[in-house]
């Protein structure tokens, strides 16, 4: 069999995808750049007595992926490329090249990437109201929030990072705005472009779902909650310092990490039946539809008449947590902890040997 090389870009589940690739016996590649290298080229390089990364390709910046000179690099080394968050991110959000320019197969579906973004058609909302899958109720016009709503905007600094914050009328929603827009965190323009969606109150759980095409087969490899500064830290002060506090510190939804969570097995039904619909929804809106890895950010609310789960974000590729593997749910299946990125490598060893490659990459 030719030997193939498992790429990613040194971010977000670099190393996970990199240890399940070493696990399934393939070579595997980081792109990085100047200052970001270290971890992949020195601390986990694969040497004698471990590491899972065999060799980096550094770039002036991230977005040099997309020259034509680099992705030949690449294809030399029969690659297939293994996308996340900030594969996008740091390619400009430049889905036009990422799913027309880039020459290197990609694992999963490119054209399913850019839902992600609300400001496209379709867009996730577009996916779950056809898979039939509750999402919070969003509000197009200010003027008619008549709840706690949360406000979703890119900052204007990072236009990756998103600067939540809460209003509950359209006072305060005008009122805190003109703060933000005045104060540089994000543009009128980004707040145009920005969603306000009922405040969900719950339970936090990240469903990670695989799905096989080769099998056709949905899988739960594990479930897990966020990690976010400042927010986390402010939860762990008393609520009587709190208010005090609020006015002073802006609350901050950072991404941090991710913790291992699990779910009452009553609630697995539900969950496994919103993932099934979701795959179905996404061979009708973008074909080949979903492959491998997807998540479905979720709350878990309480009754009655019975708890429920409302979906408050998606993710359509590998997702940033590598503690998935420590929650049951893969080992209930496969007899041992199975982590993302191995599964990963799994499906694509499982279709070289089939000779089925281009059912699982595009």
């Amino acid at each position: 069999m030719k030997q193939f090389t498992i790429a990613t870009l040194g971010s977000h589940s670099a190393l996970d995808i990199c240890r399940g690739a070493k696990d399934q016996g393939f070579a595997t590649l980081v792109v990085t750049v100047e200052g970001r290298d270290q971890v992949y080229k020195k601390y986990y390089a694969t040497g004698s007595d471990g590491g899972c990364v065999d060799e980096c390709l550094r770039l002036g910046k991230f977005s040099d992926l997309l020259l034509l000179s680099v992705q030949k690099k690449l294809v030399e080394k029969n690659a297939i490329f293994v996308p996340h968050r900030s594969f996008e991110v740091y390619l400009d959000f430049d889905y036009q090249s990422i799913e027309k320019n880039f020459k290197v197969p990609v694992f999963g579906n490119r054209y399913l990437l850019k839902i992600e973004e609300r400001g496209v058609r379709p867009n996730q909302y577009d996916l779950l109201d056809k898979a039939k899958i509750r999402y919070p109720k969003q509000f197009k016009d200010p003027k008619k929030i008549d709840r706690l709503c949360l406000v979703k905007v890119l900052e204007k600094e990072r236009g990756f990072e998103r600067a939540f914050f809460l209003a509950e009328s359209y006072r305060e929603y005008e009122k805190l705005t003109k703060e933000k827009i005045e104060s540089g965190v994000f543009t009128k323009k980004q707040l145009e472009q920005s969603v306000i969606e009922e405040f969900i109150v719950g339970t936090q759980v990240n469903f990670n779902f695989f799905y096989s095409p080769l099998k056709k087969r949905l899988e739960l490899l594990g479930t897990d909650t966020r990690r976010q500064t400042n927010l986390e830290g402010l939860s762990k002060i008393p609520a009587t310092q709190q208010i005090e506090l609020l006015k002073k510190i802006d609350v901050k939804y950072e991404e941090a990490g991710h913790i291992a969570v699990t779910v009452l097995e009553s609630l697995l039904e539900q969950a496994f039946a919103m993932g099934e619909r979701f795959v179905k929804a996404s061979q009708k809106l973008a074909h080949p539809g979903v492959i491998g890895p997807f998540a479905l950010q979720s709350i878990i609310i309480p009754g009655p008449p019975k708890k429920d789960i409302v979906v408050v974000d998606v993710s359509p590729r590998m997702p940033g947590s590598p503690g998935i593997s420590a929650t049951p749910y893969g080992r209930y299946f496969f007899g041992r902890q199975v982590s993302v990125g191995e599964r990963v490598a799994m499906e694509i060893r499982n279709a070289l040997e089939q000779n089925q490659l281009k059912r699982i990459v595009t």
